[in-house]
């Protein structure tokens, strides 16, 4: 039962304004009437107030269907909310919250129009995500109470809310608003002043690269999004968290974030501003990077770009049996789930005791699935009979599909592949699962590049469901085809892409990773913070920090190297701090210690 989060009376804050009646501005009202303020919503249009208290009456009608509010407590919410066309109606607010456009003129113009309303000891807060704090502060009569207030889309669900100081703001204005923040249920994040605060700095540098790479053609939008949900855990795809956020919005942040950084990886993509400049600005406009049914809708529908369902491939290989090399933890994960499909399954390594170990570590994998009562004893019995472990890649010599997933060292899998080569027969399709070095590589260790391409699966592999499929520019047609097929009889989701660095996921993880790692060099925020940030405000199942702790350093750095060298961009050198931290030993969490310190077991 959702009820006023506090008692009003515990904050100074009591009567709040609110100026721009957008879906933001319309979001924060609800959430300060629910927990007891008076709010005065403001809007230029009439209509729009209007339409706001439409959405905001529809909104908490939503709330009594699912039992969140009582019939009277949606009514004293509706009574504690007012609006109108002007900015008079501010005079006694406590605080005002403006969410106007992403403009200096506009915003200007409203905090100057305000100074000459409000009390003096009225806080101004502006929920810009992409102009200077202090800017706006710098030209207002009052620069000591005008701060930063950053909340998140849409408002009432979102937990996260960045408060922003200028070098001019009050302490007590930030005490305040941060205080009110907490008695709204959300996490106030303290951060300085620079475009885009923590979340969003870090977020559109991905949703850049993103757009930047379905714009050279590399992977379909589909697939690009579709690989970070499933590869990263994420919420949303980035083309379709663009489309909702607005693409004019998102260039609007990219412009300013560059401004300050001249770094590349936040110049704006082209197509950004191709896009908006020809009003396909996403959701909003019924079509960004995809197609709408509605301005507005979130439902997306079928255009000129979306993929044929069951679209005709080239037929595949015929694939009986598979050979699985290696003896680690993803050897082992992938030929678990090729068995588990019903392929009869080589596990090779490189003494019979390995390959023995791992299918014994496949067999407790088992056993906890069926303890948790995913499968029979009876189905794991003859999964484990599928898998035959062997001391010798010469095991191989009959297999129709040839995985490597030994370590990843590119001299380590050329060898491999050039003993592949000579064992494996004619027509085998031979796959490597490197996530960061050049497939094409181990494909000319061998005498058939054409029947060499990668699959690169995710750890643990059992669970993961995605599998980047990843061509050479020798990969023959009917290759791609079969380990597609392959991907749908072993219920994996494939996402197609080229034999470039990082594929798709670490080439928009590993980025963002850095980007967070620079944030703490440069003192702007905490491992805390930050972690927190992206997690309340960007929906992500960890926060940076924590990820990089648990991938490892070493292995993260190894990543960012590669990338660094692969595209030359000075905004991939890996921070200086990732490599000191490598350097004295502290790889995360199987040392005990990265960015935070762990327990040794």
């Amino acid at each position: 039962m959702a009820t006023p989060l506090s008692d009003p009376s515990l904050s100074p804050l009591k009567t709040v304004a609110v100026v721009g009646l957008g879906t933001m501005g319309t979001g924060i009202t609800e959430v300060l009437a629910k927990a007891g303020r008076e709010v005065i919503g403001i809007d230029v249009s009439e209509a729009q107030a209007a339409r706001s208290l439409v959405d905001l009456e529809a909104s908490t009608a939503r709330a009594v269907a699912r039992g969140k509010l009582t019939e009277q407590e949606r009514a004293d919410v509706l009574a504690r909310v007012r609006t109108g066309t002007d900015l008079t109606a501010a005079a006694d607010a406590d605080l005002v919250i403006e969410v106007t456009p992403e403009s200096y003129d506009i915003k200007h113009q409203v905090i100057r129009e305000l100074d000459g309303i409000v009390r003096p000891e009225t806080i101004l807060a502006t929920g810009t995500n992409a102009l200077s704090v202090t800017r706006l502060a710098a030209d207002s009569a009052r620069p000591e109470r005008v701060l930063g207030l950053h909340f998140f889309n849409p408002a009432p669900a979102m937990k996260l809310v960045e408060v922003v100081s200028s070098v001019l703001t009050a302490p007590s204005a930030v005490a305040a608003v941060t205080g009110l923040a907490i008695e709204l249920g959300k996490e106030p994040v303290a951060v300085g002043d620079r475009p885009g605060f923590v979340a969003d700095g870090l977020l559109f540098g991905y949703l850049n690269q993103a757009a930047a790479m379905y714009e050279a053609k590399y992977a379909s939008r589909e697939d690009i999004d579709a690989a970070m949900r499933l590869g990263c855990g994420l919420p949303m795809g980035p083309l379709a968290l663009l489309d909702l956020i607005g693409i004019d919005t998102a260039r609007t942040v990219l412009d300013a974030m560059y401004a300050e950084s001249r770094d590349r990886l936040h110049a704006p993509a082209p197509i950004l501003k191709q896009l908006s400049e020809a009003g396909l600005t996403g959701r909003k406009s019924g079509r960004g990077f995809y197609t709408y049914e509605a301005p507005g809708s979130a439902t997306v529908v079928r255009d000129a770009q979306t993929p044929l369902d069951g679209a005709a491939l080239t037929p595949g290989r015929t694939v009986r049996s598979v050979g699985v090399a290696g003896s680690g933890t993803m050897a082992s994960g992938i030929a678990e789930v090729f068995a588990k499909a019903g392929y009869e399954v080589v596990l090779a390594a490189r003494s019979e005791e390995k390959a023995q170990a791992a299918k014994a570590r496949i067999g407790k994998s088992l056993d906890r699935s069926v303890g948790k009562g995913r499968m029979t004893a009876e189905a794991a019995a003859r999964t484990l009979d599928l898998i035959t472990p062997a001391g010798s890649y010469d095991a191989f010599s009959d297999v129709d599909l040839a995985v490597e997933a030994v370590a990843e060292d590119l001299e380590v899998k050329r060898q491999l592949f050039a003993t592949f080569d000579k064992v494996c027969k004619p027509g085998a399709v031979l796959a490597t699962t490197t996530s960061s070095l050049p497939v094409v590589a181990c494909a000319r260790a061998t005498s058939r590049p054409q029947d060499v391409i990668g699959m690169h699966f995710f750890n643990p592999a059992p669970a993961m469901k995605l599998v980047e499929v990843v061509r050479t520019v020798l990969t023959a047609e009917d290759v791609h085809a079969t380990v597609r097929e392959v991907c749908t009889k072993i219920r994996k989701h494939a996402v197609d892409c080229g034999d470039r660095a990082g594929f798709i996921v670490n080439a928009l993880l590993f980025p963002y990773l850095n980007n967070a790692i620079k944030m703490v060099e440069e003192h702007y925020a905490s491992l805390d913070d930050i972690d927190a940030a992206m997690k309340l405000g960007g929906g992500y199942p960890m926060g940076p920090f924590e990820l990089l702790d648990v991938v490892g350093l070493d292995v993260s750095l190894a990543i960012e190297k590669v990338l660094h060298r692969e595209f030359r961009d000075p905004g991939l050198a890996p921070a200086p701090l990732l490599e000191h931290l490598v350097a004295a030993g502290c790889l995360g969490r199987k040392t005990g210690r990265g960015f935070r310190e762990y327990a040794r077991r």
